[in-house]
């Protein structure tokens, strides 16, 4: 079919989905560079690439960001100590802007008009894909085919396109589909949809694809110590063989290994989707688990207690803006800055066990360390008067007395 209606750029996967979309898109006359960032997901890239140009990609554009998925959105998410509804570390969500970015950097390289993705039009990567795109490229044109009727009419089930791609000659998956869905990256792993649609059902055996069973996992820990400077790990030893990491991501890639292999990582939660439906999610986050509590217990040795309620409150903002998609705000750009400038003197090293899918702190030492061994001793009076304690509780005592003192006094009169 002539190509009438100009390039548009795909974020490409490889599987069923996008090159079913791949193919639709050039039906309906549009020229396809396909895109597809390595963020440390487990691909076979040279078939990837092969297989976009045999379905008719112009180009195919295979870009390996994972060093830039570290240093630019995890580390930040390490900083932040970001958490969504207190327990989701965030893996996709982070990593959607990243490859947006490139998606977004290879149309201007290209002079493409559009860009285009398969996020459903139920979630929330849609948005995600789409904030970045726009904020980084205002006139650009997302074609997003699941919002479409003209497509979604036409494939209203996963049986429509398994016969839309064996009619065009697109190469359908040989083993049996998994009945749920899988998105991975270097941060984490996250199954959804399908049997686990009903929260009720237990995750099968054979789900998990990251970290072992804890149940079977090695009897004897990891110990390991986790250097930082400002916030940022930039070492890991392992007390047990001497093994060293220093640079980001063979840092990341040793701790997922180390957390996969004693079963750490795993969560099974509800969470609110930004669209405004709850949603099931099971998610594998070996390294950033161990980071999270790493990087929680030396800022909390490090950081001014009031500092701290702040970032807390930053964090959390920051945690939301990034689940719904707006890395590139400028409010979330100004979180980043403070987040940062908190992280100054969170300097120094965490020692911790990695063991039957729990991670445990053995101890912690700091430079800028706010602790003084010598003022908290039970053994020592040290610069500190014990005597001062009374006042100081009954300044603190008097607005609970007065409270306590008009309630009595209102409790009394609805007694009469």
């Amino acid at each position: 079919m002539a190509q009438t209606k100009g390039t548009v750029v795909l974020a490409y996967s490889g599987g069923l989905d996008t090159s079913c979309i791949l193919v639709w898109l050039k039906e309906q006359g549009y020229g396809v560079i396909a895109y597809l960032a390595n963020i440390g997901q487990k691909e076979d890239f040279d078939a990837a690439r092969k297989k976009a140009l045999a379905l008719g990609a112009k180009k195919v554009y295979i870009e390996d960001v994972s060093k830039e998925f570290v240093e630019q959105f995890i580390w930040p998410a390490v900083q932040a100590n970001a958490l969504y509804e207190d327990r989701y570390l965030l893996g996709t969500a982070l990593a959607r802007p990243c490859i947006a970015r490139g998606l977004v950097e290879v149309a201007q390289r290209e002079g493409a008009q559009h860009v285009a993705h398969g996020a459903t039009g139920k979630g929330n990567d849609q948005v995600r894909f789409e904030l970045t795109c726009y904020a980084l490229c205002p006139k650009i044109k997302v074609i997003a085919p699941w919002r479409m009727p003209e497509f979604y009419q036409r494939f209203p089930g996963r049986r429509e396109l398994m016969e839309y791609a064996k009619e065009h000659g697109i190469p359908v998956p040989v083993t049996p589909q998994t009945p749920w869905s899988m998105d991975e990256n270097l941060m984490h792993i996250s199954y959804e949809a399908g049997i686990l649609e009903n929260p009720k059902n237990q995750a099968p055996p054979g789900l998990y694809t990251k970290t072992r069973d804890p149940a079977t996992s090695p009897d004897t820990p990891d110990v390991l110590e986790i250097q930082f400077e400002r916030g940022v790990p930039v070492k890991v030893t392992n007390a047990g063989d001497g093994a060293t990491r220093c640079t980001a991501l063979e840092l990341f890639v040793y701790l997922n290994d180390i957390a996969g292999k004693h079963g750490v990582g795993r969560i099974d939660i509800v969470e609110n989707r930004f669209v405004g439906m709850k949603s099931r999610g099971i998610y594998e986050t070996p390294a950033g688990t161990i980071l999270y509590h790493a990087h929680l217990d030396i800022e909390a040795f490090t950081m001014d207690r009031e500092v701290r309620k702040i970032k807390q409150g930053l964090a959390l903002k920051f945690s939301e803006l990034v689940y719904n998609g707006f890395w590139h705000s400028p409010e979330c750009e100004f979180l980043r800055e403070c987040i940062g400038r908190s992280q100054e003197a969170v300097l120094g090293t965490v020692r911790l066990s990695v063991f039957k899918g729990q991670v445990y702190i053995l101890g912690r030492e700091s430079p800028r360390s706010l602790y003084n061994e010598e003022l908290v001793s039970m053994n020592v009076q040290g610069d500190y008067e014990p005597a001062d304690a009374t006042g100081f509780i009954n300044i603190n005592s008097l607005r609970l007395k007065e409270y306590h003192r008009l309630q009595s006094k209102v409790t009394a009169k609805q007694d009469e």
